[in-house]
């Protein structure tokens, strides 16, 4: 039998030595309860504040729709609590210059309808209701396919920031900024703007029964141009709505 001599025996002590520090060193080390409880308190505090929040949003948006009525004006309950939960995040974030005025066209209704509401926030009044067309290629007399792509000639769904007036083609027009990537942040090189229609107005609806569209403008009629531009310009929100499952789970907006 082979005899182990002292250096042998320093030899293996050193040998599990290391590799006891190895196994040491690479196991995780458990952070200390406290802290770690610290974290979850903290996690469920930001929670809490932001389910807070949302019923409070939801709450405003019932009281407002309530007050003005707006069911009897034929506003979607769900189309404006949605605008609602729009404005305050981007008004929160800093992003409307005015905060006065909430514009929201409710592409639920059909086209043969007075679907698009300018409202008076700070004084819950409604402005104005009156006609919005929409793209060629979202639908009829009811839209139902929306695009954010280069010559879709359809409408974009979501939350959009007016920007400054110009004269063009159709006379006085608005630019407005898509604010929902993925959804409508191609509007400015679609060239997607607020502007006056011959074709969308009582007389083309009677004539033809169904009212005319655009290549993805929200065209609203000619003579109400110089009435409602000039009081939704300059950096107020202003909102397209359908009830689209994608849109409504995925709109950057209304998830932030």
């Amino acid at each position: 039998m082979k005899k182990f001599t002292y250096s042998h025996v320093t030899l293996l002590f050193a040998t599990a030595l290391c590799l006891l520090t190895t196994i040491i060193s690479a196991a995780p080390i458990p952070a200390p309860a406290a802290a770690t409880h610290s974290v979850a308190a903290a996690h469920l505090s930001k929670a809490a504040a932001l389910r807070a929040e949302k019923r409070m949003i939801l709450a405003t948006a019932t009281s407002i729709y309530e007050e003005m009525s707006l069911e009897d004006s034929g506003l979607n309950r769900k189309a404006f609590e949605c605008a609602w939960t729009g404005y305050y995040k981007l008004r929160k974030k800093g992003l409307l210059r005015r905060t006065d005025i909430l514009s929201i066209a409710d592409f639920s209704q059909s086209s043969s309808s007075q679907r698009l509401y300018v409202i008076d926030v700070r004084n819950r009044r409604l402005l104005y209701r009156t006609f919005v067309a929409h793209g060629i290629n979202s639908g009829q007399e009811y839209a139902s396919a929306f695009s954010n792509k280069m010559e879709s000639c359809k409408s974009s769904l979501g939350f959009y920031i007016t920007s400054n007036t110009y004269y063009g083609f159709n006379g006085l027009s608005l630019r407005i900024q898509g604010m929902d990537k993925g959804f409508n942040d191609n509007a400015a090189r679609r060239a997607i703007v607020i502007h006056g229609a011959t074709y969308v107005s009582e007389r083309i609806l009677h004539k033809y029964g169904v009212m005319g569209t655009t290549f993805g403008c929200p065209a609203i009629p000619d003579d109400m141009t110089t009435q409602i531009i000039p009081v939704v310009k300059g950096g107020t929100c202003f909102y397209i709505y359908y009830p689209s499952k994608k849109y409504l789970a995925q709109s950057p907006v209304l998830n932030s």
